[in-house]
């Protein structure tokens, strides 16, 4: 049994459903452990000691994205691919060692950097509306983060490699390790460290992030070498792909903070509302856009690289509906069902009805993006497949001018809370999916719109029902019949509601003949019969 384990954990996934499914199973319980951590965040502190941990995750993390994730997690697997394929295992290696080298050495700069000029940074950008004692705490959290983020650039970058190697267990379960050390931190380090324990618990989790990931990378065959090379020819095709792309993570990392500036002006809390609130929301995107997208660029590298444009048009468009008939149910039961939910993850002593009710409030106008930002997810991992870093850019600065500007409208001018910064998010979400999908349209030769919009309005249609069918039954039993104010009660109502409204989604959508059904009934099928294997040890790791 030990060894069929080990089978899985370092099988191959060779079909993006199967990787997908991988991905989607690990970050689900990734996600759970992240809800766990804002739970107990709501227990242990009050909301206004929770924004000072938000906010000096900021600065940190902006860094991080803009430095490390825009070459990693998209720019890096292409090249990657291309180097394995066409030059063989021991250039591409090479050319990963480089690239580790520089940009620990880039990243190192830019932490020493921004220990030194935290306090201006915070003080003035980054949480401007705190009073000045909760802003030296941010400060304090700020310079213990970013030893964290320092350590999480290796669990990053062992990501790019493993995914590169469509090996997606290991590389999933790793934030959720990251997940477990922060926990750890609040649990253990809070009583003496405050929420500077916290703190601590992401450095901890950063650690555990990469070494879960070193065993699988050593036995592909990696190796660190010294003295450290500093060049490779593949290198400059990495900086020439992200340097674009670079300038978009960079516009929409400063849409966050500005989200976040915004959020400490409106009210008290707010910050931990809008952290909340985005935290659930992303939960849908990250198992339904983000899993389907990771395990698709791999396969559309790789067609890309043999000249398949048609079929790298198929792999777009199957993707593309996959993602949809996941994620427009997830979208209307978010928000219909937002109080209960907002109230069984964070429903905690410290946190009260009023900021239960803005956070519902603000998961209610983030979720009307939600389908948007899941299929834009994989939309951008085309282009990236086709070597365009540039399009997804100017769509990027597009949308985050646009969310920007109507954000300090809604807050700034027309005063509206905390719900507003969701919405503002929501309009550039849409404007965003559909900008995408119409430039990579033209790119590619053009989609067969038909084939594009019949599913589509399928799924739709379904949803709508769907939606009526869970909002009315909500309604009846927690003003009728179940009192809501009790945990179990709360529990059975939302999860007797999205049961029986996923059964109507269900019925709808095997009635409109829409095929994704079909596809993902097959895919539990042959995971039933992956199952048997496993308990039979007939389980071989290329057959995942």
């Amino acid at each position: 049994m030990v060894k069929n384990l080990f089978s899985l954990l370092y099988s191959r996934q060779t079909s993006i459903l199967s990787g997908a499914f991988i991905i989607m199973v690990t970050l689900m319980l990734s996600k759970v452990l992240g809800l766990i951590r804002d739970r107990l965040l709501a227990h242990v502190f009050s909301p206004d000691k929770i924004d000072i941990f938000w906010a000096a995750f900021s600065l940190p993390d902006l860094v991080f994205q803009i430095v490390i994730l825009g070459a990693l997690s998209v720019a890096f697997i292409p090249v990657f691919t291309e180097h394995y394929e066409n030059k063989g295992e021991k250039d591409a290696f090479e050319m990963a060692r480089v690239i580790l080298n520089i940009f620990l050495g880039l990243f190192g700069l830019a932490t020493i950097l921004i220990y030194i000029l935290a306090q201006p940074i915070i003080i003035n950008f980054i949480a401007p509306g705190f009073t000045f004692d909760k802003q030296l705490q941010v400060i304090s959290l700020t310079r213990v983060i970013l030893l964290g983020q320092v350590i999480l650039v290796f669990g990053s970058f062992f990501i790019g490699i493993l995914q590169s190697f469509q090996r997606f267990v290991i590389p999933s379960l790793a934030p959720l390790f990251y997940n477990l050390g922060i926990i750890i931190g609040i649990v253990f380090l809070s009583r003496s460290y405050g929420i500077m324990g916290a703190a601590w618990g992401v450095v901890l989790g950063a650690l555990m992030h990469a070494l879960v990931q070193l065993p699988l990378i050593w036995s592909l065959g990696f190796r660190f070498k010294f003295p450290p090379k500093f060049f490779h020819p593949g290198v400059r095709e990495l900086i020439k792909l992200m340097s674009v792309r670079t300038l978009g993570l960079a516009a929409e990392q400063i849409n966050e903070k500005v989200g976040i500036a915004l959020a400490s002006l409106a009210s008290i809390g707010s910050v931990t509302y809008l952290t909340f609130a985005q935290h659930l929301q992303v939960v849908p995107i990250g198992l339904f856009g983000a899993t389907l997208a990771q395990a698709a660029l791999p396969v559309l590298s790789a067609e890309r690289a043999r000249g398949k444009i048609e079929e790298f048009k198929v792999t777009i468009l199957t993707t593309f509906h996959q993602i949809l008939f996941l994620a427009l149910p997830a979208t209307v039961i978010l928000i219909v069902i937002r109080i209960p939910v907002v109230r069984l993850i964070f429903g905690a002593s410290q946190f009260n009805w009023e900021a239960t009710v803005l956070t519902g409030a603000t998961l209610a106008y983030l979720s009307i993006g939600l389908t948007a930002q899941a299929v834009s997810l994989l939309l951008v991992r085309g282009f990236y497949a086709l070597k365009d870093t540039k399009t997804p850019v100017i769509v990027s600065l597009i949308v985050v001018i646009l969310n920007i500007i109507l954000s300090i409208f809604f807050v700034v001018i027309l005063k509206f809370d905390v719900w507003s910064i969701g919405l503002a998010n929501s309009i550039s979400a849409l404007l965003s999916g559909i900008l995408l999908f119409w430039t990579l349209h033209l790119k590619v030769g053009k989609f067969n719109l038909r084939v594009v919009l019949v599913p589509f309005l399928k799924m739709i249609m379904a949803t709508v029902i769907m939606g009526m069918a869970l909002y009315i039954p909500i309604k009846l039993l927690d003003q009728v019949i179940i009192d809501t104010t009790r945990t179990i009660n709360l529990l059975v109502l939302t999860g007797a509601s999205s049961i029986f409204a996923l059964s109507v989604y269900i019925l709808l959508v095997k009635f409109l003949d829409v095929r994704e059904l079909v596809t993902y009934v097959e895919l539990f099928k042959r995971l039933g019969e992956f199952r048997a294997k496993l308990k039979s040890k007939e389980i071989l790791p290329e057959t995942v």
